[in-house]
């Protein structure tokens, strides 16, 4: 009796083996197309934030900084910008000034959006591509701001050029608050502030350390002389 339980049992396993085995086996047999993910964008850049800034560490963090940086010291190179500003705030956002010309506010004619809007949420959208624009460029080309914009928790952009102020908002990459005209002003330039997002970075960890910014952005104003007339 006891033998025939154990047989019986010994089947039973088995059976149960050969059913999980057959499960796995069906499981990786289906690669077709309902498969196959697509993700565009904000999504991606979200999903998979190493593959743009490195990593999610100190690193990536104060890289997405960097990144808005370089936009402005291509103004300076292309002798369009005099100084660039760098603050960080008390709640860890951080702005980015110049005084260059000013990110383009007019309507993009293949996305029918401001053109401001379309770089901060487009990848391998800007002006390195077109050398009329820009004869040298650093950064990651058409993708670095607007991957700031998508590993940030907000992001704001005022731009003055052509004797106004713009402002429009983003929220983790997506428009929050479409283009407007706050004010007037003779001057000309770009304002970059975001607030890096803890989904990301991970809780109570969006923090700067002086040291390493300060030593950064001493080592690219040594590097990137400007050539602008005062």
């Amino acid at each position: 009796m006891g033998k025939e339980k154990k047989e019986a049992k010994d089947k039973k396993v088995k059976a149960g083996s050969v059913t999980a085995a057959d499960e796995k086996a069906t499981a990786a047999k289906k690669y077709d197309a309902t498969t196959i993910q697509v993700l565009e964008g904000v999504e991606a850049v979200r999903k998979r934030p190493a593959m743009y800034i490195g990593d999610t560490t100190q690193r990536g963090l104060h890289h997405l900084v960097y990144e808005v940086v370089d936009n402005s010291i291509d103004e300076c190179m292309g002798g369009y910008a005099t100084s660039i500003d760098v603050v960080v705030h008390a709640d860890n956002s951080v702005s980015v000034t110049d005084d260059g010309r000013g990110i383009p506010v007019d309507i993009h004619k293949g996305e029918g959006k401001p053109a401001v809007e379309v770089v901060l949420t487009t990848l391998h959208a800007g002006g390195k591509f077109d050398h009329r624009v820009y004869k040298v460029a650093g950064g990651l080309h058409g993708v670095g701001v607007s991957v700031v914009n998508a590993l940030s928790e907000w992001l704001e952009v005022e731009v003055k050029r052509d004797g106004k102020i713009y402002h429009i908002e983003f929220g983790k990459g997506r428009t929050a608050s479409k283009l407007k005209t706050i004010g007037a002003t003779k001057q000309n330039g770009t304002r970059v502030t975001f607030k890096a997002d803890e989904e990301i970075f991970g809780k109570g960890k969006v923090a700067y350390s002086f040291d390493t910014l300060s030593n950064r952005l001493r080592e690219l104003a040594f590097l990137n002389r400007t050539s602008a007339s005062p």
